[in-house]
């Protein structure tokens, strides 16, 4: 009998956000995070929206406060998916499709790729879940 697929779900640079700064949304972001440590979903993040989060915070907090953010994300049960060839060219097919921020088409290419939920609070990514319909978590 093959193993149940835990649920997955990737987290965009402004649900990330939201979860560091309180914003609106952190609570939803709290469950996720309390539901990935225990193990009954997986939380993922590709790189390119890691790194999205630090020059936000950069810029808002300095370096050390980067890499305070940093060292909080570290501990947090969400995998950072580095990007590869293929992420790259399955962002670069829905940037050439759906007029959003690049960044954010990264988010959306781990998203289909895993067979994942976007967590997010973007209107942004309306577009996406119109026209590929794409699987959006509205914070």
């Amino acid at each position: 009998m093959p193993a149940v697929r835990q649920p997955a779900y990737v987290l965009d640079s402004h649900a990330v956000v939201a979860f560091l700064g309180q914003e609106s949304g952190f609570e939803e972001v709290t469950d996720l995070l309390r539901k990935a440590r225990s193990g009954r979903i997986k939380l993922m993040m590709s790189g390119v929206n890691l790194g999205e989060v630090m020059y936000v915070s950069e810029r808002n907090r300095g370096l050390s406060g980067a890499q305070k953010t940093l060292a909080k994300i570290e501990e947090l049960p969400i995998e950072i998916v580095a990007v590869d060839k293929q992420l790259c060219l399955e962002a670069a097919h829905i940037k050439a499709l759906c007029p959003i921020a690049y960044a954010d088409c990264f988010a959306a290419a781990l998203t289909e790729r895993e067979d994942a939920v976007l967590v997010t609070g973007d209107p942004e990514f309306s577009i996406l879940e119109s026209n590929l319909s794409l699987p959006v978590y509205w914070l």
